[in-house]
């Protein structure tokens, strides 16, 4: 890596665990004289003198005073996570032996992390791309499945690796170019146009692909807002305490109980779902407070990736129900159809009258009945089937725009091609392809991307 960050050859020091009480605590150092500093701190062995990838028990001193007993883990340059020397003292989980610690080995030469350094210095060593560097700190953050499965697999490369595809290709294409620049007056061809137009439009494809896959990604990493809509007392808190097995909302026979929307997350197959309990919706209202409600309601819904329209099938009609569909569909709202209370009359009767009605899902909110379907309804709502270990999808919001410049710059090189523009106008389409795919990994860089990168990461990793 070409790039030099001032002061990133310094040796590090930080707490790698969680700040706080508990039963052990690890102190992370990284760079030259990471070994010599905790040798200084360490009398029972030789740490220079030992193989890398070894542990070794004994009390770390300061000067006559020991700090605790520790288990030193030792890892020598380039065979660590940062490339350099890595040494790690798990000590106990007491906050002052932590700060006692890092106070001996700051006065042996070193100084404190900044947020994401050792990774930072993972990837200007050249052991991970800038790709691979953000999905740590997605790891890191995931609370979800599947968040944890899109994380692991760009760490492994999945993302990188179908990058570095394009790049290498449209390299290839654009040397042979600059090669017929150099031969401008004989009139040579060195890039077969027939093969770079094929190149491209696979290029486009996959980067379309990707850029599709950013929304799914976005809801795996955030989260998905889910909006309880119905008439007043269809069952919609109900419906939320059920899922959410514990008594959230208010729930009564009175119509208009919930005033003001309320929300919740629950965890279904490794997806967060923030549900959200709205206000029942009439055409009109003489409570004002209740009239606010309703307008939040709406807004809500409007917002919400997945929208739950909850109906009482002893209430509804069916013209009513396809009335109020299509009144949704007009405001490009396409809500999962649940019929509630299903428990108060006979299941095939209920199924019977709505018959006519595509995809209605019956329920029985107050006792439970179908909510494993409905939550699996919500889930295939979703995911369809596209987390998977192997599957590549975009989560990072730097990532898209990139991929937004890339697939610009691809549209205008297929455009080129179709015009037969000169050789050194798609040169310059191809280096801004290139130059995007740079962007994403690392390999074009500079010191400000990289501190908003790094910086949002915690301190010691």
């Amino acid at each position: 890596m070409s790039l030099h960050l001032s002061g990133w050859d310094d040796t590090i020091v930080a707490l790698a665990t969680p700040p706080g009480v508990g039963a052990l605590g690890i102190i992370r150092l990284s760079g030259k004289k990471a070994i010599e500093v905790v040798n200084a701190l360490f009398p029972s062995k030789n740490l220079a003198k030992q193989p890398s990838h070894t542990l070794h028990v004994g009390y770390l001193k300061r000067g006559e005073a020991v700090l605790d007993e520790v288990v030193v883990s030792l890892y020598k340059a380039p065979r660590s996570y940062t490339g350099e020397d890595i040494v790690e003292i798990s000590c106990h989980g007491s906050p002052f032996i932590h700060q006692q610690v890092i106070e001996a080995c700051l006065q042996e030469g070193t100084r404190l992390a900044k947020p994401g350094e050792f990774t930072q210095r993972a990837f200007l060593n050249g052991k991970l791309d800038l790709a691979q560097a953000e999905a740590v700190a997605d790891l890191i953050a995931s609370n979800t499945e599947a968040s944890h499965k899109t994380a692991l697999n760009s760490i492994r490369g999945g993302f990188s690796s179908l990058l570095k595809q394009l790049r290498d290709q449209l390299i290839q294409f654009s040397a042979l170019i600059e090669l017929e620049l150099d031969f401008s007056q004989e009139d040579v061809e060195f890039a077969d146009r027939t093969r770079l137009q094929s190149l491209v439009q696979t290029a486009h494809e996959q980067t379309q692909h990707l850029l599709q896959s950013f929304q799914l990604g976005n809801v795996i990493k955030n989260g998905v807002s889910v909006a309880i809509i119905g008439k007043p007392n269809a069952g919609k808190s109900t419906l939320l305490n059920a899922l959410l097995k514990e008594d959230r909302a208010i729930v009564s026979d009175i119509p208009g109980t919930t005033r003001d929307t309320i929300e919740e997350i629950i965890n279904i197959d490794g997806i967060l779902f923030r549900l959200i309990d709205t206000a029942g919706i009439r055409t009109h209202s003489t409570d004002v407070i209740e009239a606010v409600g309703i307008e939040r309601s709406l807004e809500k819904m409007k917002q919400a990736n997945v929208v739950l329209y909850l109906f009482d099938v002893n209430e509804t009609g069916v013209t009513e129900l396809e009335k109020i569909v299509a009144d949704l569909e007009a405001q490009a709202v396409y809500p999962l159809l649940v019929g509630n209370k299903v428990d108060l009359v006979n299941e095939v009767a209920a199924r019977q009258k709505f018959q006519m009605v595509a995809g209605v899902l019956f329920i029985a909110a107050k006792s439970g009945l179908h909510l494993d379907v409905l939550k699996q309804r919500m889930v295939d709502a979703v995911l369809q089937d596209k987390v998977q270990p192997e599957n590549v999808i975009v989560t990072n919001a730097r990532h898209y725009h990139a991929l937004q410049e890339v697939d610009k710059s691809l549209q205008e090189v297929m455009a080129g091609l179709e015009n037969k523009i000169p050789g050194d106008l798609l040169s310059l389409d191809i280096r801004r392809s290139l130059h995007y795919l740079g962007i994403i990994t690392g390999e074009v860089s500079n010191e400000d991307l990289l501190g908003y990168v790094f910086s949002k990461f915690c301190i010691g990793k």
